[in-house]
C-alpha cells in the first residue's frame, strides 16, 4: 500500500532521474556538436573558404535556430542541431584563419580556447556542485543579450572599434551568466529538453570563445 510519504519519495526519485537524464543527454550531445563544429571549422580553414558575411551569417543562424526549436521534440531536432553547429563551425573557420595569420596568432587562439574551456568547466561545476538556483538571472540576461546584440550591429555598421571591444566584454560576462543559468535550469527541472539545452550551451561557448578571441587579438595587436 502506497502512503503519501512513499508517493512523495517516488515522485522525487522520478524527478531526479529525469533531470540526470536531461543533463547526461545534454552534455553528450554538446560534446558531439562541439567536435563536429571543430571538424567543419578545420575543413573551412583548409579549403580557405570565405566568410559568408554578417547578413548571411545572421540569416542562416536564425533560420536554423528556428528549425531546431520547431522540431526540438522529434528526431529532426537532432539533424538541425548538427546543421546549426556545423554552420557556425563553417563561419568560425575564416575567422580563425584571419587570427592565425597575425603575429602571435596561434598563441592568441590557443589562449582564447583554453580560457573558454576553463570558464565553461568552472561555471558548470559550480552550478552542479552548489545546486544554486540562478533563475533570477533570466530577465537580466535576456535584456543584456539584446542590448549587446544591437550594440554589436552598430559597432559593425559604423565601424566603432571601442564599441566592438565593449560588446565583446559584455558577451564574455553575459555568456558566463548564461552557462550558469542554463545549467541551473536543467538541475532544477526548468529545462527538460536536452536539444534546446545543448543549443543554449553551445551558443554560449561559441560566443564566449569568439569574444575572448576578439579581446585577446586586440591586446596582442597593441603589443
Amino acid at each position: 500500500m502506497n502512503t503519501p510519504i512513499n508517493n512523495v519519495l517516488n515522485d522525487t526519485q522520478t524527478s531526479v532521474l529525469a533531470t540526470n537524464k536531461v543533463l547526461r543527454n545534454t552534455y553528450t550531445l554538446l560534446s558531439m556538436t562541439l567536435l563536429f563544429s571543430a571538424v567543419v571549422a578545420a575543413i573551412s580553414m583548409s579549403l580557405n573558404l570565405p566568410h559568408p558575411g554578417l547578413l548571411l551569417t545572421l540569416g542562416g543562424y536564425f533560420a536554423l535556430l528556428f528549425a531546431t526549436t520547431k522540431f526540438r521534440n522529434s528526431s529532426l531536432g537532432i539533424v538541425f542541431v548538427f546543421a546549426l553547429t556545423g554552420f557556425m563551425g563553417y563561419t568560425l573557420g575564416p575567422i580563425l584563419t584571419g587570427y592565425l595569420s597575425m603575429s602571435n596568432g596561434a598563441e592568441t587562439v590557443m589562449t582564447a580556447m583554453g580560457a573558454t574551456g576553463v570558464i565553461f568547466l568552472s561555471l558548470s561545476a559550480y552550478a552542479l556542485v552548489s545546486r544554486k538556483d540562478f533563475s533570477f538571472m533570466g530577465s537580466f540576461l535576456m535584456v543584456g543579450i539584446i542590448v549587446a546584440f544591437v550594440a554589436g550591429l552598430a559597432a559593425v555598421f559604423f565601424e566603432i572599434q571601442i564599441l566592438s571591444l565593449v560588446v565583446s566584454s559584455m558577451f564574455v560576462l553575459l555568456m558566463s551568466g548564461l552557462i550558469l543559468y542554463q545549467t541551473s535550469d536543467i538541475i532544477h527541472g526548468g529545462e527538460t529538453n536536452y536539444i534546446m539545452a545543448t543549443v543554449t550551451l553551445y551558443v554560449s561557448i561559441f560566443n564566449l570563445f569568439t569574444s575572448l578571441l576578439h579581446l585577446l587579438g586586440f591586446m596582442n595587436a597593441e603589443d
